[in-house]
């Protein structure tokens, strides 16, 4: 789950990070009086969409006067943002952040992220931040120095210095840069986080450290642990068959490619999807039924795939363990009917109940086409499909 900047903010100043003054605004008038009531001369209007590049898209731009906030309001809310995060189709505004002027002196970057590769938590610096942090990460990763946090100690002061000094922190800001990081760590444990960065952190004329921008990741499986967190949660942001898929208890990503694909399990589902591609299609998304799928599911998971004007097959990949065969067999049969499949239905399925789930299968007069390994599957069904 992701949220806005203007929110990632506000829990960024819970914890005692200094942020800008900023004024969360969903219209025209509402931004012009945000800038009054922030007073001061310099604002910069901001585009709150759930997506990094804002700034490069058009989506980030400082007004000098009321007037330019009113027309930079107008210019923003209500168009479709692109960025290199959103895709060619982009992401419509329907929020913006009024904010107050910074006296920007140098931009860096911080971050709290869960590094997979050592199973721990790392805190990233880099004296190059701002918009094209991407590209430092890429091309110089020399530039970017990194802690790994012992959780039972939290980042220690040796550590923030370590970073501080790292990413080449004006000297008489080092310790409010010390005390920002150790800040940061803590609201990435406390809030389930799997991301929290800060990008651009700056250091101001006076020397003072502060986030101009804040962006969070949080771990799913541990919201129901975080109802404040769930609340800044906007549907307006995420697909709306994912969203309809976890009504239903499915794992459901939409993807670029024209083969539906409906899997028990989250490796097998991966491993489906390889195949498909391996055999020279792609996928047109990762659904996972999990281990209890009813015919209710199967049917509502055919439904949702099939939303997908993109969709030209369907492959169904069943492991049964604790899934029987012959249930997965009833549900997609009686999905198929349901919706009146059109398109080609490649089955493979092997372990328990596998020669009841056949026979099911071959018994219910649809045009299924069968399968016994990964490999024939996919070979049918790209066949099928072109």
């Amino acid at each position: 789950m992701k949220i806005h900047e203007y929110q990632g903010k506000q829990l960024l100043k819970k914890f005692g990070v200094t942020v800008p003054r900023g004024i969360h605004c969903t219209t025209v008038e509402d931004a012009v009086k945000a800038a009054e009531t922030l007073g001061g001369k310099v604002w910069v209007v901001k585009a709150q969409i759930h997506a990094g590049g804002r700034g490069k898209g058009g989506g980030v731009k400082v007004a000098t006067s009321l007037e330019k906030v009113r027309e930079y309001a107008g210019q923003i809310l209500g168009m479709q943002l692109i960025t290199h995060q959103t895709g060619p189709e982009g992401q419509k505004v329907r929020h913006l952040l009024i904010e107050e002027g910074a006296d920007i002196q140098h931009e860096y970057y911080v971050a709290a992220l869960t590094d997979r590769a050592t199973q721990s938590v790392a805190i990233m610096a880099s004296y190059e931040g701002g918009m094209d942090i991407e590209e430092v990460a890429h091309n110089t990763p020399e530039k970017i120095v990194k802690v790994f946090v012992n959780p039972l100690v939290g980042l220690t002061d040796e550590q923030g210095l370590e970073l501080a000094k790292g990413m080449g922190m004006l000297e008489s800001s080092i310790p409010q840069c010390i005390d920002t990081l150790k800040k940061l760590y803590t609201c990435y444990m406390e809030t389930d986080a799997s991301l929290a960065e800060i990008n651009p952190l700056i250091h101001e004329g006076d020397g003072t450290v502060k986030a101009i921008d804040a962006k969070f990741n949080f771990d799913s499986n541990a919201l129901y642990r975080q109802p404040e967190i769930v609340a800044m949660r906007d549907l307006d942001e995420e697909d709306a068959d994912e969203i309809e898929a976890s009504k239903f208890d499915l794992a459901y990503i939409s993807l670029d490619g024209n083969i539906g694909c409906l899997v028990n399990g989250a490796g097998l589902a991966m491993a489906t999807m390889d195949t498909i591609k391996l055999f020279g299609a792609e996928p047109a998304n990762f659904l996972d039924v999990g281990g209890g799928a009813t015919t209710e599911k199967v049917t509502e998971a055919f439904k949702i795939m099939l939303k997908n004007t993109q969709v030209k097959g369907i492959l169904v990949n069943i492991f049964g363990g604790i899934m029987k065969c012959d249930t997965i067999a009833t549900g997609v049969v009686a999905a198929a009917k349901e919706v009146n499949l059109s398109v080609p239905l490649v089955v493979r399925m092997k372990g328990t109940n596998e020669d009841m789930g056949k026979q099911i299968l071959k018994d219910s007069g649809l045009p299924i086409i069968s399968a016994d390994s990964m490999a024939e599957a996919a070979t049918k069904i790209v066949a099928a499909v072109k």
